[in-house]
């Protein structure tokens, strides 16, 4: 249950005149052109450096995404590639990539991802189930697969001589410059897949492949994965004009995941080899990366959660040792942050085992050489290693958890932690392929998101996208009237832990007045709400609407160290409920906010966290909107939920107690709960429980449910009418 973020950020001001405003209204938020202006996804840059390549959408459809370029040597920005050229708007998905790109959180069509071919003069779009190879220079594009079966997965060999696919739950390479296809699996189908990564691999370790293929091209790991003992849910996918009946293999929290095997596959002979996993076959295969040709790692992680081993595994000699071991009693988080250098002779790896995420760095045989980083704060990723300068760049809080900064230090030898970017807000970087330059992706509070490249000590080089608002600027005749948020702390009940907190204040606001308020939440691992970025424009909405919005971090969130977040260890919807009821104290401490127009809303873990305020908190809250909500932990998937609440035999009163369903009769206020109807991650039966039991108890609520819709609610007249429904209870629930 990764973070889902509905509302794109918001946008700056710029020094020019703004044309005169206009109320903001939500229909305006959702349609195109974007109001965002342009905003790019998928960002690389090519492998030789020149040129920086980005998904934008049209201005007539801000969903259907052309490929574009900014040549770095003439500074000139154009489309680089239409989508309509591929007749892409035609494009029609199997199920399977249709579950795939719910996985990936995927919105839009045409061309919603592409790679470079191995060089930077090639580049391949999957699109429709087949593959297209696209010639710069020439300004050609040859179809590599064009069959009846729909490929998924599909990749180009780390130097360009193959593509990789799935087709039929098997394994495929071909040759581009041949043809020549070869099958390397031949039992998928049914409940064998072979190469494709598992449901709870996808939804929640972020894996969302089952092959890897080794730098020289030699040779391919994958999984082959059996779902013969995991549920099977029984599921209607209501439609407007239909309702399909669905098989799925879910593994709800407490039942069988899927048993799954590793092997690596040589093309010269064509032979496979299987790795030994262990005797325990009830066991989460979380990473694999390869150490250099011929010598394979993968990160093992028990069922619990509690353990997570880096492996080492030599193809040649078919044998495999354990290079490190991370253990925690609450449960050890998983992290992409592996680096191999120096030929795989040493390498970079993260650990929390101090109680904060840092970089320690290892010779290739497990021994330990030093701690990179240390203190008390995180470091959110590892960005790049310059190896010859003897310098490793970072991502981090060291400043302040509000912010995300690049810094940098020594890699062998211990040096101050410099930090490298300038602008105070959140920048999330991409270095190029010789660690000379970086782009970032940067806003703030005052700034829309913005591209820009950089050198390593942080200079700005360019400016990529720097959407500034003007008087041609989608946002310029609103921008006078949006609200900026203040940011705040107060301290937990536990009378030491800081929490930070956000608020918008009604527009106009005269503090001899009351007002109503909202708590926007999410509350859940993994995620971070008050942080220097600019905010949904929903939120901003609403405060122009009169009233007051405040976000708070709860304990159980994320960016905040192990102590912080282990703080829902085996029982959730408590501690965080007490730290949000410290939202509505602050609140009440202005003096101008209405005590007892109070709503609470959020979607997701939000949502529940939502039912949860509802039922338990009445003193506090209200009236509520909940979205996609989980109701009972025994509903949702093993992985996200074990982690945090082990197993149900072993926790059962925890179980019970994380559930909104014991606490439903006890609602006072307004309640109203939404959900898709084809939702395949928070099944629509957690809110059909949840509305049983209110009507059970003849306490009446609102409903709206959106057929078709799954987790994502990626419509977005689906999701200007979730909008307008949640502006329309709040001011019918919290008026004078």
């Amino acid at each position: 249950m990764r973070l889902l973020r509905f509302l794109a950020y918001s946008i700056i001001a710029s020094s020019s005149a703004l044309v005169a405003a206009e109320p903001l209204t939500i229909e305006r938020i959702f349609s195109s052109p974007s109001i965002y202006g342009t905003t790019v996804r998928n960002v690389q840059m090519a492998p030789d450096g020149s040129r920086v390549t980005f998904l934008a959408g049209k201005e007539s459809d801000a969903q259907q995404l052309d490929l574009w370029e900014f040549d770095l040597s003439s500074g000139e920005q154009r489309l680089l590639f239409d989508s309509n050229r591929l007749n892409a708007t035609e494009e029609v998905l199997s199920n399977e990539e249709k579950a795939r790109r719910e996985r990936l959180r995927l919105r839009g069509n045409g061309i919603v991802s592409y790679s470079w071919a191995g060089s930077s003069e090639q580049l391949l779009f999957p699109l429709g189930g087949d593959a297209y190879l696209y010639n710069l220079a020439e300004d050609e594009t040859t179809r590599l697969l064009n069959t009846p079966e729909f490929e998924t997965d599909i990749k180009v060999s780390p130097k360009g001589n193959y593509i990789s696919f799935i087709r039929q739950q098997n394994l495929y390479i071909k040759h581009i410059a041949t043809g020549e296809e070869t099958q390397i699996t031949h039992d998928g189908g049914g409940v064998i897949r072979n190469g494709m990564a598992e449901f709870v691999a996808q939804e929640e370790m972020a894996r969302m492949t089952g092959y890897w293929w080794s730098p020289d091209e030699t040779q391919i790991a994958f999984t082959r994965t059996d779902d013969t003992q995991v549920a099977t849910a029984l599921r209607n996918e209501i439609y407007a004009d239909r309702v399909d009946t669905i098989e799925q293999k879910y593994p709800w929290a407490g039942t069988a995941n899927v048993e799954i095997e590793l092997a690596v596959f040589t093309l010269m002979g064509a032979k496979t080899q299987w790795i030994d996993l262990g005797e325990d076959k009830d066991i989460y295969l979380a990473r694999v990366n390869w150490q250099k040709p011929g010598l394979l790692s993968y990160q093992w992680q028990n069922r619990a959660q509690t353990r997570v081993e880096l492996r080492q595994y030599d193809v040649a000699a078919d044998d495999e040792h354990i290079l490190i071991v991370e253990a925690h009693p609450a449960w050890v988080n998983l992290d992409a942050d592996i680096r191999f250098i120096n030929g795989g002779e040493q390498f970079i790896w993260a650990s929390e085992r101090d109680g904060y995420k840092h970089l320690y760095l290892y010779r290739g045989n497990g021994e330990l050489i030093r701690q990179i980083t240390s203190g008390e704060w995180i470091v959110d990723g590892l960005e790049a290693v310059d190896v010859d300068a003897d310098t490793l760049y970072f991502s981090g809080r060291k400043d302040t958890v509000l912010e995300r900064h690049l810094y940098r230090t020594g890699l062998l030898e211990a040096t101050p932690i410099e930090r490298v970017s300038q602008r105070s807000g959140m920048h999330s970087v991409s270095f190029s392929s010789d660690g000379s330059r970086y782009l970032d992706t940067f806003s703030s509070v005052d700034t829309l998101p913005q591209l820009s490249l950089h050198s390593q000590t942080g200079e700005r080089l360019l400016w990529i996208n720097e959407n500034a608002v003007g008087d041609n600027h989608p946002m310029a005749p609103y921008w006078n009237d949006l609200v900026s948020p203040t940011f705040g702390t107060t301290i937990a009940d536990d009378g030491e832990t800081v929490l930070h907190y956000r608020l918008f204040e009604p527009v106009n606001l005269d503090t001899s007045k009351q007002y109503p308020a909202l708590v926007f939440l999410y509350g859940g691992p993994g995620s971070q709400q008050v942080t220097n970025s600019f905010s949904s424009l929903f939120l901003n909405y609403m405060a122009q609407q009169g009233f007051a919005v405040i976000t708070i971090d709860n304990r159980g969130s994320a960016a905040r160290g192990m102590d912080f977040e282990t703080a829902i260890h085996l029982r959730t919807g408590d501690v965080e409920i007490r730290d949000q009821i410290k939202a509505v104290e602050v609140l009440r401490a202005t003096g101008w906010v209405d005590p007892n127009r109070v709503g609470v809303f959020g979607y997701s873990y939000g949502g529940y966290m939502t039912l949860m305020a509802m039922f338990t908190a009445s003193d506090y809250f209200a009236a509520g909107a909940a979205g996609g909500s989980v109701s009972d932990w025994r509903l949702y998937d093993t992985h996200y939920t074990e982690r945090y609440m082990g197993h149900p035999e072993t926790n059962a009163a925890g179980y019970d107690a994380s559930s909104v369903l014991p606490y439903a009769e006890n609602l006072v206020g307004d309640l109203f709960i939404y959900h898709g109807m084809a939702d395949d991650n928070v099944l629509f039966t957690n809110s059909t429980q949840v509305y049983r039991k209110l009507q059970e108890a003849m306490i009446p609520f609102w409903s709206m449910d959106y057929p078709g819709e799954k987790h994502g609610m990626r419509d977005a007249r689906t999701r200007t009418h979730q909008y307008r429904m949640i502006e329309r209870f709040f001011k019918q629930s919290l008026a004078n």
